[in-house]
């Protein structure tokens, strides 16, 4: 049967008056879109005309094989993203999520330019807090390499702005200027970044927030569409592998507070030329369950409402995966919430079934505001958070958590209120 996808309606709304937040020259026809779902959400969907470029040996023949570590690094291609999700506990029972990604675009004659958002939801006070920033240049790539020049892993540090706070965007509550860094090969990752008092877009957390983590894999890496390329037809094609299951340990700031802190991350890693794909947005779902299964799907919406892409990848216990076709997939939102900052209504609670895995389950928010406005770095506004989940696999009580990132449901022209 074809995949079955019950999403409300959304209510249209009017556009407020204003303008676009300043961006980053270039970014603002860069256009890009926060994702570590399937792609960047943003029209028209097919390949830009960019300015000629000399492509990398890498770009003149796709799909190639995925090779690690060399492909944990940077590649010379048009879109890519490193992006965490996951989900820590203290010594004290207090529980937290959290999202962090970098951007890299490049667009024909302008400088690579980069993006990145820290979120953290403190689960047990009700709080969610989050900011961006935003860097143009080569020198965020500290990446390793090898004579040849390819890459054996990535090493960022974007220092930057948050452009919607110039005056602050780089400093703490002592004034000093911060990186924000990510660094891994092979699935030995280190994160870091912090925000002042005077940096987070929210009121939730005031004293500022932030996070110190060393990240180890559980398993394999997973090759998603099979082979680790995902075809977008006309919009080009991305390579999109996850590390679905990682340990996670280290320290978070949370409203100024330092809490050690211990859990897991998912992992996701997409590049390749591409800039749009699904004008109407897409629902992303990372799940993993208590029983050792990990799941992922991508709803991907056009413009008129319909999926053109539906798809999804299987993680079995023993670390072995497999593709997930849209006819298995079922997904039945349960409710809804709606943002009184931006007045987008966005779904909030799903049933999500995979009939040939024998999956049913529910999956709920922690928090039900973990929405995110970073139009003045990726020019959208859209709602990434932690959830709960409870239902049944193969027949047993399973329970787990997840993380769904929700695309489209904001108007991304309209100014901040």
């Amino acid at each position: 049967m074809n995949a079955t996808v019950r999403l409300p309606t959304r209510p249209r709304r009017p556009r407020a008056r204003g303008r676009l937040p300043a961006m980053l020259p270039g970014l603002l026809a860069l256009v890009l879109a926060a994702c570590s779902g399937p792609v960047l959400a943003n029209p028209p969907a097919d390949r830009p005309s960019a300015a000629p470029r000399t492509p990398a040996p890498e770009a003149l023949a796709d799909p190639r094989p995925v090779v690690l570590p060399r492909d944990d690094g940077p590649h010379d291609r048009l879109t890519e993203w490193w992006y965490y999700t996951g989900h820590l506990a203290a010594a004290d029972g207090r529980t937290f999520g959290f999202e962090y990604v970098i951007f890299r675009a490049e667009r024909g004659g302008f400088p690579v330019s980069w993006a990145s958002h820290l979120a953290i939801t403190d689960e047990s006070a009700n709080r969610f807090a989050y900011g961006q920033r935003s860097e143009i240049g080569p020198g965020v790539d500290q990446s390793p390499r090898d004579a040849s020049g390819a890459p054996s892993g990535f090493a960022l540090r974007l220092v930057g702005t948050d452009p919607a706070r110039p005056a602050t965007g780089a400093s703490t509550a002592t004034g000093a200027s911060t990186a924000w860094t990510m660094t891994g090969s092979g699935g030995r990752d280190t994160l870091s970044a912090a925000l002042g008092p005077a940096e987070a877009a929210s009121t939730a957390m005031p004293m500022g927030l932030g996070l110190q983590l060393a990240l180890t894999p559980l398993g394999p890496p997973v090759l998603h569409n099979d082979a680790g390329w995902v075809d977008f037809g006309a919009a080009g094609g991305s390579y999109y592998y996850s590390r679905t299951r990682m340990t996670a340990a280290g320290t978070l700031v949370v409203n100024g507070e330092r809490v050690a802190v211990n859990g897991t991350a998912w992992f996701d890693h997409q590049w390749g030329d591409f800039i749009a794909v699904g004008g109407g947005g897409w629902d992303w779902f990372a799940v993993n369950l208590d029983d050792g299964t990990d799941l992922t799907v991508s709803l991907v919406r056009s413009a008129d409402g319909t999926y053109p892409l539906i798809y999804g990848t299987l993680v079995r216990p023993d670390g072995t995966s497999r593709h997930v076709a849209r006819g298995e997939i079922s997904v039945d939102a349960l409710g809804t919430w709606t943002s009184a900052r931006t007045g987008a209504t966005y779904p909030s609670g799903w049933r999500v079934r995979v009939s040939g895995a024998g999956l049913d389950v529910t999956v709920v928010p922690t928090l039900r505001d973990q929405e995110l406005d970073t139009r003045a770095t990726t020019g959208v506004v859209y709602w990434e958070g932690s959830q709960r989940v409870t239902g049944t696999r193969a027949g047993r009580s399973v329970t787990g958590n997840a993380y769904v990132e929700l695309t489209g449901y904001a108007d991304r022209a309209a100014a901040t209120p």
